[in-house]
Order: C-alpha cells, then sequence, then structure tokens
C-alpha cells in the first residue's frame, strides 16, 4: 500500500460523498457510466432530492432528466426512487450499516455496499470493482476469477488497516497507469513487484 500511495501520490483516503444517502444512490448511478458523467449528474439530482424523503416523492420522469446520460438512466432513476422508498418503510429513513441489509436494497450488490461502508461510515470494507480487481490479480496479491472471490482473497491477506483505502488507491492506479489494456508499465514504479510486468509484459515488450 504505501508503493501505490507513492505512486499515484495520495497521503490520505478520501470521502466520496458528505452523507451515505449520496454515497449509496450515486454509487448505484455510476454503474456502467464514467465519473465524469456520474458527478455532475449526482449533483443536479440531490440539488433537488438531498435525501430518501424527498426523492421517494419524485417522479420518475423528473428523475431521469436529471440523471441523464448516466448509463441505464430509465432503470436507475426506478431504482433510486425505490430504494428510498425502502429507506424510509424498514429504516426509518436511514441507510443502513451492515452488508445483509444494503444488499437487500435492489440493485445494490457488494461493490455498492462495501463503498458505503468504507467511505462514509468508515466500516473496515473491501470495495472490489474492475479496477482492484484487474489489479490485485495482476501485481499478484490474489489469484482470482471472479470480483467475489478477489474479495474474499483480499480480506485474507490484506490487514484490516488498508481496507478503506484499497478502492481509492486502486481505481485512481488503473486509471492513470494501470489501464486494462496497455498498461503504462514502464513507467510504473512498482514493476519488480508485480506479476503482470515479470510473466506477461515483458515477454511481449521484449519479442522481436
Amino acid at each position: 500500500m504505501r508503493l501505490l500511495r507513492k505512486e499515484i501520490g495520495i497521503t490520505k483516503p478520501a470521502v466520496l460523498h458528505p452523507t451515505p444517502f449520496k454515497t449509496l444512490i450515486s454509487t448505484v448511478l455510476s454503474a456502467r457510466t464514467k465519473d465524469s458523467t456520474t458527478f455532475p449528474a449526482s449533483v443536479r439530482l440531490f440539488k433537488k432530492f438531498p435525501n430518501a424523503k424527498k426523492l421517494s416523492k419524485a417522479s420518475v420522469r423528473e428523475v431521469q432528466k436529471l440523471i441523464f446520460p448516466v448509463g441505464f438512466y430509465k432503470t436507475k432513476a426506478k431504482r433510486i426512487i425505490r430504494i428510498s422508498k425502502i429507506l424510509l418503510q424498514k429504516f426509518h429513513g436511514k441507510v443502513p450499516k451492515t452488508l445483509p441489509e444494503l444488499i437487500s436494497l435492489p440493485g445494490v450488490g457488494r461493490k455498492t455496499a462495501n463503498i458505503v461502508l468504507a467511505f462514509s461510515f468508515r466500516i473496515p470494507a473491501i470495495a472490489v470493482d474492475t479496477h482492484v480487481h484487474r489489479i490485485s490479480n495482476r501485481l499478484g496479491i490474489v489469484e482470482e476469477k471472479t470480483p467475489e472471490k478477489t474479495e474474499q482473497a483480499l480480506m485474507k491477506v490484506l490487514p484490516k488497516k488498508y481496507w478503506l483505502e484499497i478502492n481509492e488507491l486502486m481505481v485512481k492506479f488503473g486509471q492513470r497507469k494501470c489501464f486494462p489494456r496497455s498498461p503504462n508499465c514502464f513507467a510504473c514504479s512498482l514493476q519488480k513487484h508485480c506479476g503482470y510486468y515479470k510473466n506477461v509484459f515483458l515477454k511481449h515488450s521484449l519479442r522481436p
């Protein structure tokens, strides 16, 4: 983690959003959508509907207009309204603090639930998205085929004190250098610690 922090220039974990509700809803919106699209859509949405009570009363069409052009915006508009209603009905309008309760909400999987736990409640959890799954396997920290198995493996090998920051570090690292295709390995200071660099990148780059 120390080398990864140094590589991307981060010293402390960030807070994704100031409230658990905003973290939850914005993360649901972010599925299959770039951050550059999700962020302004979230700002527009929360300006008018800043909490579960207000969003639960919103019309689907109005929410669709506010969050467009996030991916699957029509489906997500219905989903976040439904989530808001469930929060009011079952959790007194508050976002729950446990994984089982969070994943009981429609459209909320382990990744989204763990982001809420880690970024808003500061409860140790490992949110495994495509970046965390790809990079932790490339570096050789784990060797797993699915994000779910990667999460379980990381929980076994990574000290709990690092759980809160691993998602942010690997997401930024994946966006800046360790790309899904053509990672910038030559400019990476983690070369000597990286299984992908030793076993894949060098072999291909040294071919005549």
